[in-house]
């Protein structure tokens, strides 16, 4: 009888083309589970966008009322300063900021809000309804804050408010 030479080299070759296999699963599933994050991220970014757009209309269609409160630096009215007071009120506090009060939001962390700033008035001479008389026009600034579900996506949106 003769002895072959090639003894357990089959073996030897499956158990390298099975470590190669495992290696591309391996990365394979890393890369999956990284785009999965950021697919949940963006999803709870874009949640806490919409919110946060709910919550700077509920604050524009509060500046539509016939006649306005007093700016006077609480509950979420306050008069214009430097630097803005957007930057440094305490967005958690519900005595700082409104809360949003439309339709109800679901999967949120917190309850959105927002802060009205009035800004000094403007002279317009132009868009007088009597001739030669200035008219002053009011102008807000609105800042509304949301959180997604997670307090790690965090967005704030602004508009200025004529009136």
């Amino acid at each position: 009888m003769r002895m072959n030479g090639q003894r357990g080299a089959a073996l030897f070759m499956s158990l390298i083309i099975l470590l190669v296999m495992t290696i591309l699963g391996v990365t394979s599933m890393k890369n999956t589970v990284l785009e999965e994050r950021m697919a949940g991220g963006l999803r709870d970014r874009s949640l806490a966008f919409q919110a946060a757009e709910a919550a700077l209309r509920d604050g524009e269609k509060f500046l539509t009322s016939a006649a306005l409160p007093v700016f006077n630096d609480s509950a979420g009215l306050y008069q214009a300063t430097t630097p803005p007071k957007w930057e440094t009120i305490d967005w958690n506090s519900s005595t700082a900021v409104a809360s949003y009060t439309g339709p109800t939001l679901s999967g949120l962390a917190a309850t959105p809000a927002y802060i009205i700033e009035e800004l000094p008035p403007v002279t317009d001479s132009t868009g007088s309804l009597e001739a030669g008389i200035p008219q002053e026009i009011r102008y807000y600034r609105v800042t509304a804050r949301s959180v997604g579900q997670s307090t790690n996506a965090v967005v704030m949106v602004q508009s200025i408010y004529k009136r």
